[in-house]
């Protein structure tokens, strides 16, 4: 283990990550919402830190080993929570503990959504701008756009890119990782300013448009306002939203490649993006016919309601506008279920992702047919292309590593009180990092104790970082030499 690589590199990207306070400086400035101090204090306390940590290593360059990637990784993000979190705690009129501010700041950073605050119409422009960039910033990872000026350091990046970018697919889309970084940044960029665009033409005010452009890109969930986008009351708002949220939750590789062809075909190759739209619009359409059929809403809401709540759960964005959780019978779990699969590998995208969710359908059926043709040799395809069965042990080692996680937190949860179904739709909703849950956390999470709290913020870790990024630290194997 490089130690002191990795403290460079560890202070390098805490002191870029401080530049993130300028904006809402600035924003606090223009509006004069009386929140400067809070975000000035936390920049500085944050660049020092970062040039605390680089300076007694500073002229120490060495080539980032794979391991140690994923050290930088978590321990990344695992800080980034912490001081991301100052400005929360130092606001005094938000009256947040450590760890709720924390919770907040991490929520986040892992696009999850799920918050602590209430009151949101009423806070400082600053700090509401501020919760809404950390999320965009979180979307695709601050490490993927460190990559792109790593090497100038004389870092190798694909150690850090591997154990960054989200879903089982990590190939790089160029010849050089710090152009594939460029690449994904320049999509996400673009796809911000259209949504941005669009907004605002829709009726938001420019500084909602911007915050909730940031939000939907990065399928995060956070909002300017208590109602989310119910505040707007507004079809062609959330059908905006719907469109942005659909394509944020597919695999970014696809939109490089359709772009660079200038053609749609390789969408419909995808065997990954078949299966996505499959999933929402099955579930788009059961929620749609219950809402009606089940006479809680008539015609035209359910159509438009069931529609936008589908692809806001299922790609595991978590914007409401109507509060889906009292929803009657089944749909409310249903939804739920829907953020297990998620948004498709490469995406901004929580859940287990939808390719994932397809090889474990593919592997299933194929244990059913060598049930009877046991010596029949059946291979496992995605398009025309046959899987090697150490992707599909990947794949169910992650699952059943899911399942145990997820096993383990819902009996902590309960035992601190909490009831099932709150328990299980908090632990669900931060490992898919989707945010709204059920029971008492389906407005927010104002009413969980700093406990409960905490385990969830591990949740969302393990969500963001898919799960073996954190956990390869906890074996013993990753720290022998």
């Amino acid at each position: 283990m490089q130690l002191k690589v990795i403290q460079r590199v560890l202070g390098f990207l805490l002191a870029i990550f401080s530049t993130t306070m300028i904006p809402p400086i600035l924003v606090s400035v223009y509006y004069n919402d009386g929140a400067i101090i809070s975000f000035v204090d936390a920049f500085f306390l944050t660049l020092v830190t970062g040039v605390l940590l680089v300076w007694p290593v500073r002229h120490h360059k060495a080539q980032l080993r794979l391991r140690d990637g994923f050290l930088v990784v978590v321990l990344f993000w695992t800080v980034l929570g912490v001081f991301g979190a100052l400005p929360l705690y130092m606001h005094d009129p938000l009256n947040l503990s450590v760890a709720r501010a924390i919770f907040e700041s991490l929520s986040g950073l892992t696009t999850t959504g799920a918050t602590v605050i209430v009151g949101l119409d009423d806070l400082p422009k600053s700090i509401l701008f501020y919760r809404q960039q950390v999320q965009w910033l979180g979307g695709m990872g601050l490490i993927v756009l460190a990559v792109a000026i790593l090497p100038m350091l004389g870092i190798g990046g694909m150690q850090l890119y591997k154990a960054e970018a989200p879903g089982p697919k990590k190939d790089k889309l160029t010849p050089r990782v710090a152009e594939t970084a460029k690449a994904l940044w320049y999509i996400y960029l673009g796809l911000t300013f259209l949504c941005m665009l669009a907004y605002w033409g829709a009726g938001m005010e420019l500084f909602d448009a911007i915050g909730h452009s940031f939000s939907t890109v990065a399928i995060g969930g956070f909002s300017t306002h208590d109602a989310s986008l119910g505040y707007y009351n507004s079809r062609l708002i959330e059908m905006i939203a719907v469109v942005f949220m659909l394509v944020s939750g597919v695999n970014f590789a696809l939109h490089f490649i359709a772009m660079h062809s200038r053609s749609v075909m390789p969408y419909f190759r995808d065997s990954e993006f078949k299966a996505y739209v499959l999933v929402l619009g099955a579930v788009m359409v059961t929620t749609s016919s219950y809402l009606y059929l089940s006479h809680t809403e008539g015609l035209s809401d359910a159509f438009f309601d069931g529609i936008f709540h589908a692809v806001s759960i299922g790609t595991t964005t978590g914007f409401t506008t109507r509060e889906y959780f009292n929803w009657p019978g089944f749909l409310p779990v249903l939804l739920l279920f829907a953020s297990f699969v998620g948004g498709c590998a490469g995406s901004t995208g929580g859940g287990m992702k939808v390719i994932r969710f397809l090889l474990l359908l593919k592997q299933g059926k194929r244990e059913l047919t060598r049930l009877v043709h046991p010596k029949a040799k059946i291979l496992v395809k995605v398009g025309n292309h046959p899987l090697p069965d150490n992707v599909i042990d990947a794949v169910w080692g992650f699952f059943a590593t899911y399942v145990a996680l997820f096993a383990v937190m819902l009996l902590l949860m309960m035992a601190a009180g909490l009831d099932q179904i709150t328990a299980f739709s908090a632990v669900a909703a931060c490992l898919n990092n989707l945010g709204p849950g059920l029971g008492e956390v389906g407005a927010n999470y104002s009413t969980l104790g700093d406990g409960p709290l905490m385990i969830l913020c591990f949740a969302m870790l393990l969500g963001r970082l898919e799960i073996f990024t954190l956990l390869v630290l906890f074996t013993p194997d990753f720290w022998r030499k």
